[in-house]
């Protein structure tokens, strides 16, 4: 078996023909890697920097795999897992703050987090407010500017 780097991919060559993997086939890209790295000749640092990795996130690859099997390689979900802006203390806050002055609004709440070095914008506060059944009674979209009412 021979393998020929390319810049969109990889070409496998064997006795009976040839296999083209492309990079943004994250599976088969991440298990050619490895493939290549525990069977091969070279170092895993060099597979892995021919591949485009780190020698830590081959490793880790490589755990993943080792561990889940060829569904390990999927690249998970990127981003925060939780509500980083809306958990702990500032939710606390916005409560506090909503049973101290039930007739606030929730951009008055956020202005006062904001004062006191909270990094939330209006519609998180609106959301916990939701979140706990706290919104002003009468209105469904409190926060938003309110009922709009006829007047002539």
């Amino acid at each position: 078996m021979e393998l020929e780097h390319r810049d969109e991919g990889v070409v496998v060559r064997g006795e009976r023909g040839e296999l083209a993997i492309a990079r943004d086939d994250e599976v088969a890209w991440k298990l050619l890697m490895l493939v290549e790295g525990e069977c091969g000749p070279d170092t895993r640092i060099d597979v892995a920097e021919r591949f485009g990795f780190s020698r830590q996130r081959y490793y880790q690859v490589r755990a993943a795999f080792r561990r889940q099997g060829a569904a390990g390689l999927a690249g998970g979900q990127r981003g925060p897992k939780r509500n980083y802006r809306r958990g702990g203390e500032a939710s606390r806050q916005i409560i506090r703050y909503r049973f101290l002055n039930p007739d606030v609004s929730a951009e008055v709440i956020g202005q006062k987090l904001r004062q006191d070095g909270f990094a939330i914008s209006d519609r998180s506060v609106y959301r916990v407010l939701e979140d706990f059944g706290l919104q002003k009674k009468g209105s469904t979209n409190a926060g938003r500017g309110g009922p709009r009412t006829a007047s002539r």
